[in-house]
């Protein structure tokens, strides 16, 4: 047993004590019992109004002092408002982590109540919901999420599945939507911005159609003669010539683009790299010309090459050569007969290294313009396809110039002819001790 306990217990016998020797003495025993005892428990009672007093002031009063078993009580209760306020000092600090994690996040989170009422929501939900806390609290989710889907989602109860909706602070944002019951019936609501994802997943399927469209035409010609010859008895040389010539012709198509597929590809996929060579862009200059002078034949351009013999690129040499082949063999296919095709490469005054593709062509119309690096684009599809073109040869320009911290600028203008400009940045361009420039 505790000591104050003790302690009060010998009083109250020290009372009793002390009232039965002067009851016997003054013969007044009760009274004066009722005087000692009546004490005590005006004392306790005191204590009491004090204690409640406090209890009902607390927030301005301080606990009263006291001794004996009323100054423990007053003692443990300090103690247990002093463990309450560190608590609360530790909830408070999660809370506020909490709230700064939540309100850092991309992600919308709202706290809805049981009837669906706005509790909280992190700034994010501004942005992708529309909801400003604390303007809206209180305020029914569905007032301002009017989605009926969202509306059907949420009532429904099974949010096993993600529902994905268009923002309503912006439709081209598309949202994922996720709940998530908890507490006293209480519902957490994330949203989170997929609009890149479902512009991938849209490509992709754009990406297979397209594909599938180029391959179709190769394949069923393919088909059509393996066919047709499977069913002939006799055939003449010649014709047999005209067939396989035709056939070689598809299948070289088929296998440009999946060669082209497959650069696309590893240049999207490969990792930065991390060891540059020194290209001398002069030497692959050359190799284009002939090159470009051989896909020329019977058309007969005039090709021309203006270049800077000191000037070097750091790059990859076989990244550098598919994407200025491409530039170069676009600009064969795409400029009639007797055509000029000029090719430069060059200091630019900022310090920058430029390599050009000029040509007297169709041209493009603006419009165009901006959607040329995009996969099977093509401005005349039925021209594109005839000069065997497969859609690519830009975006793999634009990968391998990425690649490179180079932009691509296109100048163009229908019926005069277009410029493809590459333009390197300052850290990648090299000199050398060689004679300046020179024309072929």
């Amino acid at each position: 047993m505790p000591q104050t306990i003790w302690r009060e217990i010998w009083i109250l016998v020290g009372i009793a004590i002390t009232s039965l020797v002067l009851g016997l003495i003054t013969g007044r025993l009760f009274l004066i019992a009722a005087i000692g005892f009546g004490l005590y428990i005006f004392f306790t009672l005191r204590h009491l109004q004090r204690l409640r007093h406090w209890l009902r002031n607390r927030q301005q009063a301080e606990i009263p002092d006291a001794g004996g078993l009323w100054g423990d009580v007053f003692d443990e209760i300090r103690q247990l408002m002093k463990q309450t306020e560190n608590r609360e000092d530790r909830l408070n600090d999660m809370l506020t982590r909490f709230q700064s994690a939540a309100a850092a996040m991309p992600d919308a989170m709202v706290i809805l109540s049981q009837e669906s009422d706005i509790e909280w929501a992190n700034p994010s939900a501004g942005r992708l919901f529309g909801i400003r806390y604390p303007r809206d609290a209180g305020t029914r989710l569905f007032n301002l999420l009017r989605d009926p889907d969202f509306v059907q989602y949420l009532q429904h109860g099974d949010y096993s599945e993600l529902l994905e909706i268009d923002s309503p602070e912006n439709s081209e944002i598309k949202l994922s939507i996720q709940v998530t019951p908890f507490g006293s019936l209480q519902k957490l609501v994330i949203g989170r911005d997929v609009t890149r994802l479902a512009r991938l997943e849209q490509m992709r399927r754009h990406f297979v159609a397209n594909v599938s469209h180029e391959l179709r035409t190769p394949l069923t010609v393919l088909g059509g003669f393996v066919e047709t010859l499977g069913h002939m008895d006799q055939i003449r040389m010649e014709d047999l010539k005209k067939y396989l010539a035709t056939m070689q012709e598809q299948a070289v198509r088929m296998q440009r683009l999946v060669d082209d597929l497959l650069m696309l590809s590893k240049l999207e996929t490969a990792a930065p790299r991390t060891h540059d060579e020194t290209v001398d862009v002069t030497a692959l200059l050359a190799g284009l010309k002939e090159q470009a002078e051989l896909l020329s034949g019977e058309q007969h351009h005039v090709i021309t090459v203006e270049t800077d013999k000191s000037l070097r690129l750091l790059g990859s040499r076989e990244e550098l050569l598919s994407a200025f082949s491409n530039l170069v063999n676009n600009a064969v296919r795409y400029t009639p007969a007797g055509g000029r095709i000029a090719l430069a490469w060059k200091a630019a005054p900022d310090g920058s290294a430029c390599f050009s593709v000029s040509d007297t062509g169709e041209g493009i119309a603006l419009e165009h313009v901006p959607h040329l690096t995009e996969r099977f684009y093509r401005v005349d599809t039925a021209r594109s396809r005839a000069s065997g073109g497969t859609g690519l040869g830009l975006s793999i320009v634009k990968h391998v110039l990425l690649r490179h911290d180079a932009r691509l600028d296109i100048e163009s203008e229908p019926g005069v002819g277009s410029t493809f400009t590459c333009v390197f940045p300052t850290a990648r361009a090299r000199r050398v001790d060689h004679p300046v420039s020179g024309i072929a």
